[in-house]
């Protein structure tokens, strides 16, 4: 018999905001928007929960959110910041479990089934992560503990900020059917709206319709919606580790001493590495070049950058510029490495570009 699931959803406070919060006190307390600006039709990544008292929400337009919320200050993202702290929050997830599911930079399903910390109760451990994570980041964050993705993704909305609500499996198919459809995860407004329309208000209304009368209204989802107004759902936590860095190195038969045999074989692997980046739509901001010495004595230089990283050209340039780092030409080479790190979230990176579209 298979042991009952345990799964978590953390979903951080407010990310963005808080971030900004967190690192500039004159923003505590005042309505916070993070976003692009209301005069070049931005639209807000995501606000302050001072802001949302004004109705103030993510994905609206900063000029409307500005005519609600007048009083509100306007920031712009500072994604590479917000990707450093979601990096720490997500090493919090993997001292538990590897069974790590990132949904975006700050929220993540949990699989706890076979974990044995705090006795394996995933209560005490969401608890435990939370403090971790305050403690590691000065964030807040929520989460949701139940025994499916669909109640723990729900449970965790449910007691925001700093909250954790725990739905146990005798208590599912109950809060399903007294759950507003609005509150139904995969149910945007526009199926709201056509299931308003049709008498649908809560769980227990979708319950009541047999399957071909949910085919009929919802087609392809109606397989969804039979099975979620019961509490069942049967999807698993794909684990998903991001990968941290890209990289490739050459040991040679015999120790380079000529400059130029060195630089050569460093665009031979800076041509390697550019074409498994392109393969694998990655692009980073920082490089590090390895060096070791006859002596096999090992060397690191690195080099972040505000840019990205993808293009042959641009590496090359910061490696010319770690080069001068190094003792390269001056001492034999038993080996030359490339590594690419610090990667562009792609959630991150399609928000940013959104902002500065609108």
């Amino acid at each position: 018999m298979k042991p009952q699931r345990k799964i978590i959803h953390i979903d951080m406070d407010a990310f963005f905001a808080a971030v900004e919060q967190r690192d500039f006190p004159q923003y505590r307390g005042k309505p916070l928007i993070v976003g692009g600006s209301p005069d070049k039709r931005g639209v807000v990544a995501t606000c302050s929960y001072e802001a949302r008292k004004f109705g103030v929400h993510s994905a609206m337009s900063s000029a409307r959110a500005f005519k609600l919320c007048p009083q509100a200050i306007v920031v712009s993202p500072r994604f590479e910041v917000y990707r450093q702290a979601s990096e720490i929050i997500r090493s919090i997830f993997y001292q538990y479990t590897e069974l790590v599911e990132p949904l975006s930079l700050d929220e993540a399903y949990l699989d706890l089934t076979h974990c044995s910390e705090c006795d394996g109760s995933a209560t005490l451990i969401a608890q435990e992560i939370k403090e971790k994570i305050y403690k590691a980041t000065g964030l807040t964050a929520s989460a949701g503990v139940s025994y499916n993705k669909f109640l723990a993704k729900v449970a965790s909305d449910m007691n925001k900020p700093d909250g954790i609500t725990v739905i146990r499996p005798e208590q599912g198919e109950r809060f399903v059917e007294t759950l507003v459809v609005g509150k139904f995860y995969g149910i945007g407004k526009a199926t709201e709206a056509r299931m308003h329309a049709l008498g649908i208000k809560t769980g227990a209304d979708i319950k009541r319709l047999k399957m071909h009368e949910l085919q009929t209204a919802f087609g392809n989802s109606a397989n969804y919606y039979f099975n979620i107004c019961r509490a069942i759902d049967q999807r698993e936590v794909i684990a998903c580790r991001e990968r941290k860095s890209l990289g490739c190195e050459t040991t040679y038969e015999n120790d380079l001493n000529n400059i130029n045999d060195m630089k050569q074989s460093l665009t031979q692997l800076i041509e390697k590495v550019c074409r498994e980046l392109k393969e694998k739509e990655l692009a980073g901001y920082t490089i590090t070049l390895k060096v070791k010495y006859d002596n096999f004595e090992q060397i690191t230089r690195s080099k972040t950058e505000t840019r990205l990283l993808f293009t042959e050209r641009d590496i090359q340039e910061v490696v010319n510029i770690l080069l001068q780092r190094t003792d390269v030409g001056h001492r034999k080479v038993r080996l030359l490495g490339i590594t690419v790190s610090n990667f562009a979230d792609s959630q991150a990176e399609n928000e940013m570009q959104q902002l500065t579209l609108f």
